[in-house]
């Protein structure tokens, strides 16, 4: 069951954003939830695939591969060693896919539920940030699953993990069916994934409501619900521990949408 937790004050997010346990295993205070920031509580966790290609998802999503393969191989030769590296550079450039993005810093996802692209329409709406348990999400993958990531000593696969256990979407919508899915952690093809501290969640193709499944499959999902109120104070304390677009987006691009942002006249 999802647990909602209502944040109208600094206090609440600073527990939200301090939340490691102490495990006695390691002797050291860590936790593997992953989290994932939207600006607009009215938003349903929904892929790219899902949003572009709707109910013709199934039958598009190898198209759109093919085709960003093509005029991608030019530049990125290395993308036809498996259909997961396609998926997450594709995915990190825009490409509509079946990835949904998280990260493992709280921070983070409070940037991307805290920035609007219309800076005016900050104030209209209360944001969230979810979270998951990635070793909750392990417990429900298929055994063989299971079992790979033990051998690694791992509850997150790599890209090379997943390609030796299942080479191609077919299988792996055969394997999860509605009833699980893998969470990857990309290679660092670029600054912005090692500096977003990046995740993603591979949703089945039979998994046609993310949310409905985390509800009826998880006990430590939580969906942090941040008051309108606060955003803005929000905003500028991630600003202040530097939490902000010239981290997020290395470069001139960040810098300029940072800027842009820092002299907004409300």
């Amino acid at each position: 069951m999802i647990k909602t937790v209502e944040i109208s004050d600094l206090d609440t997010l600073f527990k939200m954003v301090s939340e490691q346990e102490y495990r006695p295993d390691l002797k050291r205070y860590r936790n593997l939830f992953i989290y994932r920031g939207q600006p607009d509580i009215a938003f349903h966790m929904e892929t790219g695939l899902q949003r572009t290609c709707k109910h013709k998802k199934h039958y598009l999503e190898s198209c759109i591969l093919d085709n960003f393969t093509k005029y991608a191989a030019l530049i990125e030769p290395t993308i036809e060693r498996s259909v997961w590296h396609k998926l997450i550079l594709g995915q990190h450039h825009g490409l509509p896919t079946r990835l949904l993005d998280w990260s493992y810093s709280p921070l983070i996802a409070l940037h991307f539920a805290m920035t609007e692209e219309n800076l005016e329409v900050m104030d209209d709406h209360d944001c969230v940030v979810w979270r998951m348990d990635v070793h909750e999400l392990h417990s429900l993958l298929p055994a063989s699953y299971q079992a790979a990531e033990d051998r690694c000593k791992t509850t997150v696969f790599s890209v090379e993990m997943l390609q030796e256990r299942c080479p191609t979407l077919a299988q792996y919508d055969s394997d999860m069916s509605d009833r699980s899915m893998v969470v990857i952690e990309p290679p660092s093809v670029d600054p912005r994934i090692a500096n977003q501290y990046s995740f993603f969640s591979i949703v089945p193709d039979a998994m046609t409501d993310v949310e409905k499944f985390l509800d009826t499959n998880t006990d430590q999902t939580v969906r942090y619900l941040i008051k309108k109120e606060l955003r803005w104070q929000i905003r500028d304390f991630l600003d202040h521990q530097n939490i902000n677009e010239r981290l997020i987006y290395p470069g001139l691009d960040g810098i300029s949408k940072w800027l842009g942002r820092h002299y907004f006249v409300m």
